[in-house]
């Protein structure tokens, strides 16, 4: 773990960095608070602060204050020395920020026993972080494909029709529909079903832009929300996507199985307000006209 510490008294900055060296952490220095921000603002995470009182510059309560305001979205843990001992001092230093506080002079061991608090506290803040990444992708994501769940691509269609119009850029959605899976499930079974639906989800989104978004919209459905791409671009967007099917059939359960898709476009010029379930309605109506008109074909709609 690396460890900032920040001090103007260059013994005790050596003592402290040769304590923590021992105890296995990579130690950062700077002799004063404005020193000590800039280290944060390095592309590597810090995690904890050992930061002096009083400082040049910018003190310990300064550089506690700041850099909860900086970083208010990562936890960093800051301990604070000081030569003050009074009630009011620690209460001082608690509410700028601090997380600990240690009266100098500073006892090793004690130091040691802090650090190591400090350290359990910093990785069960990592942990929790985790866990919280792992629930919000379970709920954001499709479980089978990995895409953008239902109501996430939907959330993101919103945002987008939003950005459209203010900005009075164009954008498209486009409907995507796997041709005649119903027989694959009904022939093959519903594993090879899910295999191809990983394989489809798989080539949708590595033919798309990478600042396109992507989502099973339900069953064999996919939803693709596009930005800044005019009627013709969504149009040929669509026909990459459906020429990397078109062109390479799905291996799944050991079989080679053919594989086609029907893509409904609903293309919306910018700087109109569009309601999502008009969208949504022109791109089905699309997908339905190019089912009817003999799949594997993509149907462009205007709005």
């Amino acid at each position: 773990m690396r460890v900032l510490i920040a001090d103007d008294d260059a013994v005790h900055l050596r003592q402290m960095e040769a304590l923590l060296g021992k105890m296995g952490y990579e130690v950062l220095k700077a002799s004063d608070g404005v020193q000590a921000l800039k280290a944060l603002e390095g592309p590597e995470p810090i995690p904890l602060v050992v930061a002096d009182w009083m400082m040049p510059q910018m003190d310990g309560l300064q550089l506690c204050r700041e850099i909860r305001k900086r970083y208010q979205d990562r936890f960093i843990h800051i301990v604070l020395l000081t030569m003050r001992d009074r009630p009011d001092d620690v209460v001082a230093g608690l509410e700028a920020g601090a997380d600990d506080y240690l009266v100098k002079p500073v006892n090793h061991g004690e130091l040691s026993a802090r650090i190591r608090a400090a350290q359990r506290i910093i990785d069960l803040q990592g942990k929790l972080l985790e866990a919280h990444e792992r629930l919000r992708v379970l709920a954001t994501h499709d479980e089978l494909t990995g895409l953008l769940n239902r109501r996430a691509i939907l959330d993101s269609l919103a945002r987008e029709l939003d950005r459209s119009e203010r900005q009075g850029q164009p954008m498209a959605a486009l409907l995507i529909d796997l041709d005649y899976f119903k027989r694959v499930n009904d022939t093959h079974g519903h594993l090879v079903g899910d295999d191809v639906l990983r394989e489809a989800a798989h080539r949708i989104a590595a033919t798309v832009r990478s600042y396109d978004t992507v989502g099973r919209y339900g069953g064999e459905e996919f939803l693709v929300v596009t930005s800044n791409l005019d009627s013709g671009g969504a149009l040929e967007l669509a026909e990459r996507v459906r020429s990397q099917f078109k062109k390479d059939p799905i291996v799944a359960g050991g079989k080679s199985l053919p594989a086609t898709l029907s893509v409904g476009v609903a293309s919306l010029p910018g700087g109109q307000k569009a309601a999502m379930n008009k969208v949504l309605a022109q791109a089905d109506d699309c997908l339905y006209k190019a089912k009817r008109s003999g799949r594997d074909l993509c149907v462009l709609g205007p709005l």
